[in-house]
């Protein structure tokens, strides 16, 4: 393929994305519809993903703990410091990136598979002969809740890793539980919140625009629409391991 042909696409693309994202902030037309969708898109990504954010939560602190109890097994480095890595681990990258990365599958491709049904059936047509802001009305409250409910996820998943890493640890003889909850006490940052909090603000945005974007433009059939929903997570996980480098960069640097 022609490389100009392949910039004009990602050109495109982008000029589009854009200018959805100009509209989907324009103003409500009626607060209370925006409200109670907000609300409903709270709801569904918040209570909806609890249990799956829970279980991958649980696992990637055991696995960390076991595998750095592996690693420091003959070493002079203390073992309370198993805690003191978990809980290091937990806030500053695997429990922000690992849960937005499960998050972009469920939330994201239930998105894009919305919207992209709408589109197909020729609602967001019916929506707009009405007035209606479209891109506002089914982008803007799914972005908010995103927003909201994302990171409260992630804060629950670094505090459920320290437990899982506890469970792995402490229960199976690898450390006693007042060296775990030293190390989980130790040298602690604020700034490691901080950095948390970032990321999962941006990677929350980066999930839900794009897989809106990817269903509020498809065309075709269900084929197409299935294809709009796999480009839906492939793009916002590629995205969000992007994002996550350069806020490392700049964060650390």
């Amino acid at each position: 393929m022609d490389p100009s042909i392949v910039r004009y696409n990602y050109l495109r693309h982008m000029g589009r994305y854009l200018i959805m994202m100009k509209h989907a902030f324009g103003r409500p037309e009626k607060f209370i519809m925006y409200w109670k969708e907000t609300m409903r898109q709270m709801n569904d990504i918040g209570v909806g993903s609890l249990i799956i954010v829970c279980l991958i939560s649980v696992f990637i602190g055991a696995v960390a703990a076991v595998q750095f109890a592996y690693q420091l097994d003959g070493q002079l480095v203390p073992r309370y410091y198993i805690g003191y890595i978990v809980r290091d681990l937990a806030l500053i990258e695997l429990s922000p990136t690992i849960t937005c990365l499960v998050l972009a599958g469920k939330v994201g491709s239930n998105m894009a598979a919305e919207i992209g049904g709408m589109r197909q059936k020729e609602h967001i047509d019916a929506m707009e002969v009405m007035g209606v802001n479209t891109a506002a009305y089914l982008i803007m409250p799914k972005v908010i809740a995103a927003l909201f409910v994302i990171p409260l996820l992630v804060t629950f998943s670094a505090f459920v890793a320290v437990i899982g890493g506890y469970l792995s640890s402490v229960p199976t003889g690898l450390i006693t539980d007042a060296e775990y909850i030293q190390g989980v006490r130790s040298f602690f940052e604020p700034y490691n919140v901080f950095m948390m909090y970032v990321k999962s603000f941006v990677f929350a945005f980066i999930l839900t625009s794009v897989s809106c974007y990817q269903g509020y433009y498809v065309k075709g059939g269900s084929v197409e629409l299935g294809q709009a929903s796999t480009r839906a997570v492939v793009f916002s996980d590629i995205l969000i391991l992007l994002a996550d480098y350069l806020i490392a960069v700049l964060l650390t640097g």
